[in-house]
């Protein structure tokens, strides 16, 4: 994993792969970014590729800067890592997106590089394809998971725009949203939450219910399934011990420990691996020419559901099993293995 520094050393991008066909990730800006979450999210975009046989690496960019230098940092980031592209130095063929808090518009001369199709960005439903189906492929991994979701129960963490593209997917097939989680706690009702007002994210746990309960309730409410990732390692060995679900699955960066991961198999239950349950967007970013959203939906929901049942039965549990199966893709064109799992 290479670390190039930019601006002096007041950003830096982490390409995980040399040799790599491409290289995709996000650009987040705060006061400080610590290269270990940045490393993470490299990693597990890397084994989604690796899940879907591309030659492809993950990456991350971290913009150091104070909110009144922002904007100015972002854009000289953006203006030398698309000079160090275009020049086909350390950067070449590199995709980023903006992250939470980063205006698109900053990152233009990067945009410019990016060899992505334009489909991804189709509005579907008011958010870009990208984000529906983010939402739709951790659905239909807990759907192939649970055998299905019609009459089971789902919790989940309502954070960032794919909540909304859940919310609707689960409710589809039939599953009760049972809790959801935001800033101002977590709404909880065994009988169902209204998927209408829960499709608009955390925000809407107070028109859902009167008196909140914590947000770290979410862990503990009995459902079949749990959708969480707003922390990488939230759920480590305590929150293991404590959890509700039967069947958890990632919307975010890595948010299982290897402790926890643990506890869970102990306790048996099914932890998914969060490079299988988020990859849905990589299936639109090179499309066929020919590639409609409907398509596009259609790939997401028979890829995810075959890649979860190929490993849903393995001794070592699905996490361990889709990792082995990524990393003997990867096994084929690395001169040097990458070193450490997408685990907390």
């Amino acid at each position: 994993m290479k670390i190039h520094k930019l601006q002096g050393g007041a950003a830096f991008v982490v390409v995980d792969l040399d040799g790599a066909e491409r290289a995709t990730g996000i650009v987040r800006v705060a006061p400080k970014i610590l290269q270990g979450g940045a490393k993470a999210l490299a990693r597990t975009t890397t084994y989604a590729f690796a899940s879907l046989e591309q030659q492809g690496s993950g990456a991350s960019a971290g913009v150091n800067a104070e909110p009144a230098a922002r904007a100015e940092a972002l854009a000289g980031f953006a203006e030398e890592a698309a000079a160090l592209a275009a020049a086909g130095l350390p950067l070449d063929g590199i995709a980023l997106d903006p992250g939470p808090g980063v205006d698109a518009a900053a990152l233009e001369p990067l945009t410019s590089l990016d060899t992505r199709g334009s489909l991804r960005h189709t509005d579907v439903g008011g958010v870009t394809l990208d984000t529906d189906l983010a939402g739709l492929g951790a659905a239909v991994a807990a759907a192939a998971a649970c055998g299905g979701l019609d009459g089971r129960t789902v919790a989940i963490e309502g954070f960032g725009p794919a909540t909304g593209p859940l919310v609707r997917a689960v409710a589809e097939r039939g599953a009760t949203i049972v809790a959801l989680s935001g800033p101002k706690g977590t709404a909880v009702d065994a009988d169902g939450l209204d998927p209408a007002v829960a499709a608009r994210g955390g925000a809407a746990v107070a028109e859902l219910t009167d008196a909140p309960e914590p947000a770290a309730a979410l862990l503990g409410v009995d459902a079949d399934v749990l959708f969480c990732g707003s922390k990488q390692g939230m759920i480590d060995g305590d929150a293991a011990e404590a959890l509700g679900a039967r069947v958890v699955v990632p919307v975010g960066c890595q948010p299982i420990s290897a402790k926890g991961l643990a506890v869970l198999r102990r306790r048996e239950i099914v932890a998914l691996p969060d490079f299988l349950t988020t990859l849905g967007p990589l299936l639109a970013w090179w499309p066929a020419d020919d590639a409609t959203v409907e398509s596009a939906r259609a790939a997401v929901t028979t890829t995810v559901s075959d890649l979860v049942a190929e490993v849903l039965g393995h001794d070592d549990g699905p996490l361990l099993a889709a990792c082995y199966r990524a990393e003997a893709f990867l096994g084929t064109w690395c001169d040097e293995m990458p070193f450490g799992r997408p685990l907390a």
